[in-house]
């Protein structure tokens, strides 16, 4: 089904679109610096609670994207389509819903998630989200249509699109904030405007009627509960994982608090230096939805195995080199950041930890968890997910960080178990073939 080419061109531009929003949030961090410290505080907790929204887009967005691809495996073009027509709608009305309700009780969220902050702090977050809340169903149209085009192979659209959407992002920030004195609203309205790029370029390409499949007016406005169901069968255990994730993560950060400054600023280093390691693993995980989702709907457990253990192997070679790369250039890039020696030492370290990790073991805890969803195995690993990252990660953070007192370095020893324990048996489960007994349509 798919040849050495084919998996190149779907790999290298998810990676290079992964790369650029990392660097595109960092720019725009560093602009919205310039606006002072209220600015950088509002944004950055309005941003940890966008998060939250953009993975349940997300985990949405990838539901979809398993039934278009299964059905796009057993040649059904019909039902593929109207899948990805149903995807588009539905994710056009629950954002435009999510964003009405957000926007009414906006002040009272950001209250109950934040306290008491100071008062100029509390007015640069309502704002931010206020501004950001519009952007919602943009985005969501966005990853519905991303959705379509990775799972026709066309991850190269993708990348353009937000080439050029994050060019007019980083461009308006700066004129935002250094030209006009906008502040917080300055970096908020180019994002509002990218992500509304965005989503009509990719909209637009979905229309394309020469496409393997492409959108059809007709089934956009109508309601079709059994497609809807089938999305929703995967994106409902994708979107709880990824909200416990979010949610231990939080608690992770609580936990961190109670070691120190020093400590505290290693770990946010260390934190963006992670988030580069994991690209090849973000790169990767949407080639197995799309590869493992196709041969399952095609019924065909020969080619999922077959293309599985050639993932499998790619994806680790790719980490181990990548993960290594990163950490050879990590005393290079601390260069950058104004920190004293102790947390230099402490980032290295960390890096170190988790890198040699993530690239060993991260592409059996990741990526293999995506193609075991794409196959219709999406209780088990919901189940298994939420339970260590419970169970595992909090649990050991809490007993290596505060029990042990080894602070940051115990925290990321806890998260490298939670990795190692979490590739251990969704490794077992993939050779047990039980991934094969599941039908999604």
């Amino acid at each position: 089904m798919f040849t050495n080419k084919d998996l190149r061109n779907m790999i290298i531009p998810i990676f290079f679109e992964q790369f650029l929003l990392m660097l595109v949030g960092l720019a725009d961090t560093f602009v919205v610096s310039y606006a002072g410290e209220d600015a950088v505080s509002g944004v950055s907790l309005v941003n940890s609670f966008n998060t939250i929204l953009l993975f349940l887009f997300t985990a949405l967005a990838s539901g979809g994207a398993v039934i278009i691809c299964q059905y796009i495996g057993c040649k059904d073009k019909e039902n593929s389509t109207k899948s990805a027509c149903q995807l588009l709608m539905f994710s056009t009305v629950f954002s435009v819903v999510l964003s009405v309700l957000i926007l009414i009780f906006s002040h009272s969220i950001l209250v109950l998630l934040f306290g008491k902050v100071e008062q100029s702090v509390m007015n640069a977050c309502v704002t931010y989200l206020k501004i950001s809340v519009y952007s919602f169903p943009a985005l969501a149209i966005y990853n519905a249509g991303a959705a379509l085009c990775r799972s026709i192979g066309k991850s190269n659209v993708t990348m353009n699109v937000s080439i050029f959407a994050n060019f007019i992002n980083i461009l308006g920030n700066c004129i935002g904030v250094y030209v006009l004195k906008m502040g917080v609203a300055g970096v908020a309205y180019p994002s509002l405007i990218s992500r509304t790029i965005s989503a009509i370029a990719v909209t637009v390409y979905c229309f394309k009627k020469n496409n393997m499949v492409s959108y059809k007016w007709k089934y956009i406005f109508s309601w079709n509960s059994s497609i809807l169901k089938k999305v929703m069968k995967v994106a409902v255990p994708n979107g709880v994982e990824n909200g416990v994730h979010q949610l231990v993560k939080v608690a992770i950060s609580s936990i961190i608090a109670l070691f120190g400054t020093c400590q505290i600023a290693a770990n946010g280093v260390a934190q963006s230096i992670w988030s580069l390691a994991a690209l090849m693993g973000l790169a990767l995980s949407p080639v197995y939805t799309t590869v493992i989702g196709r041969c399952m709907g095609a019924n065909d457990i020969k080619s999922a195995n077959f293309y599985f253990k050639k993932l499998n192997k790619l994806t680790t070679i790719l980490s181990i080199v990548w993960n290594g790369f990163v950490i050879a250039i990590t005393p290079i890039l601390l260069q950058f950041f104004t920190l004293s020696a102790e947390a230099k030492h402490l980032v290295i370290i960390m890096v170190i930890i988790n890198n040699a990790i993530n690239g060993l073991v991260f592409t059996y805890a990741g990526p293999l968890g995506n193609g075991l969803r794409a196959a219709g195995d999406v209780k088990f690993t919901m189940i298994i997910s939420v339970s260590l990252t419970v169970f595992a990660r909090l649990f050991f953070s809490i007993i290596l960080g505060i029990t042990l007192n080894l602070g940051v370095i115990g925290v990321t020893i806890g998260m490298c178990i939670d990795l190692i324990i979490r590739a251990v048996i969704f490794l077992c489960r993939y050779k047990s073939q039980k991934w094969t007994k599941f039908k999604l349509i």
